[in-house]
């Protein structure tokens, strides 16, 4: 049958032509934010993002020249590579692993694009439909992201003072699957709230994890950002010397250089059994062959020469950025408002009496005062978190921390007072 030329072709509706699955992908508050957070006279607290003045520029420079400069080197850095990572980068995390008490060798490593892009996998292979994660309340929001997409149930642990038993776990989950997948951990400086698990919490999660019989999912993101005490052992490391080896624990490590080299190159990595390995190698080789081994030449490089001092330059601003929003906290929040204080890493997590929704109060915040944080809502499934709200101290000067902070302090006050004037229900 021919069609008349005057007949309009009918246009496609892509959301019948999306699977199901896409409906639970939701933007990301914070990188949505990032594209208000350009406009110059913005003080950003929103983004977990690294100083750029740190960026090893000059030995990045040297890095690519040398690898290019070398007609051997150069060919492999622009070739097709193996999934599973670039040997030496590999070697070098196998002796990075064993100095956090870890031994394992380069087959327990896969390289990723960030770990964002470990934790996608993981939900691609750990999660079926209805499945039940078990995660903290509030937890890192792009774990969520990476985690929706395969159409979880979500149930929450608390790391300390959790009197939970193994068996109503069970009983939740068997609302969905009854399966749960896995749990899923920051235990070091977590995103958001700043908060670290103790020895005695991560011990007590592999409790669970064992009597469960699931896989611990354990973002270490932010661990080598520790501005005192002595670091903690991992609960990889703690798994290991209850199981006697890597290939026996059920730990997936989650490690990354974009907090403490450079995000840019998208360099993280998984470390973890060889089965599990085996598996991921798989899915990288599905979602985009291998990270580029240029990238992974240059990392190897920095790290080789740079990364501990990387790392004690951003321990020594970051801390001292810490310290200042601390002492802004204490000096312009209302009594009623309470923080977290981290030994470490980029966060601080505020909470505000019941009645303020965060959500409302960045409207208000970027229109009169100019300052951007993330709701806590954006933290939780359930709808908790209105109240609170999350802090980053790694990009701002202290100078904005102060100003920023003040301003803040003077719109919560502003809503306080306009609530208490509010006429009271009888």
């Amino acid at each position: 049958m021919e069609t008349s030329p005057m007949t309009k072709p009918q246009t496609l509706d892509w959301q019948q032509a999306f699977a199901g699955r896409a409906g639970n992908m939701q933007a990301s508050e914070i990188r949505e934010l990032l594209k208000v957070l350009a406009q110059p006279d913005i003080i950003s607290f929103a983004g977990g993002i690294p100083d750029p003045a740190l960026f090893p520029l000059d030995l990045m420079q040297r890095a690519s020249a040398d690898i290019l400069a070398d007609p051997a080197s150069g060919r492999a850095a622009l070739q097709y590579s193996v999934s599973e990572g670039y040997l030496p980068l590999r070697e070098w995390i196998v002796g990075y692993m064993a100095r956090r008490g870890v031994s394992c060798a380069p087959d327990n490593i896969v390289i990723t694009a960030g770990s964002q892009q470990g934790l996608e996998f993981i939900g691609k292979l750990l999660i079926s439909a209805d499945d039940t994660v078990l995660v903290t309340a509030p937890t890192y929001l792009g774990a969520l992201q990476a985690f929706d997409p395969y159409e979880p149930r979500y149930d929450s642990f608390a790391l300390e003072a959790d009197n939970r038993t193994p068996q109503s776990y069970r009983d939740a989950a068997a609302a969905g699957t009854g399966r749960i997948a896995f749990a899923y951990v920051v235990p070091e400086f977590a995103n958001p709230t700043g908060l670290t698990a103790t020895i005695e919490a991560r011990r007590r999660l592999l409790d669970l994890a064992e009597e469960l019989r699931i896989p611990l999912v354990e973002d270490a993101a932010y661990e080598a950002i520790r501005f005192e005490g002595d670091p903690l052992p991992s609960c990889q490391q703690l798994d290991i010397e209850r199981c006697g080896g890597i290939d026996q624990s059920r730990v997936i490590y989650c490690g990354t250089f974009s907090k403490t080299i450079v995000p840019g190159l998208r360099i993280g990595w998984l470390c973890a059994s060889r089965a599990f390995i085996g598996k991921i190698v798989l899915a990288k080789q599905a979602g985009d062959l291998h990270s580029p081994t240029l990238n992974q030449m240059i990392m190897h490089r920095i790290a080789t020469k740079a990364h501990d001092a990387q790392v004690a330059a951003a321990v020594a601003l970051y801390r001292d950025r810490r310290d200042a929003m601390l002492a802004a906290l204490e000096r312009y929040m209302p009594s009623c408002v309470g923080w977290t204080r981290p030994g470490g890493g980029m966060f601080i997590w505020v909470t505000l009496p019941d009645a303020i929704d965060t959500a409302r109060l960045l409207v208000e915040s970027l229109a009169s005062e100019r300052v951007a944080f993330v709701p806590g809502g954006a933290f939780f499934k359930d709808g908790a978190g209105r109240n609170c709200l999350r802090l980053n101290y790694s990009l701002p000067s202290i100078a904005e921390i102060d100003e920023g902070v003040a301003r803040l302090g003077r719109l919560v006050a502003a809503e306080l007072s306009r609530q208490a004037a509010l006429p009271r229900r009888a």
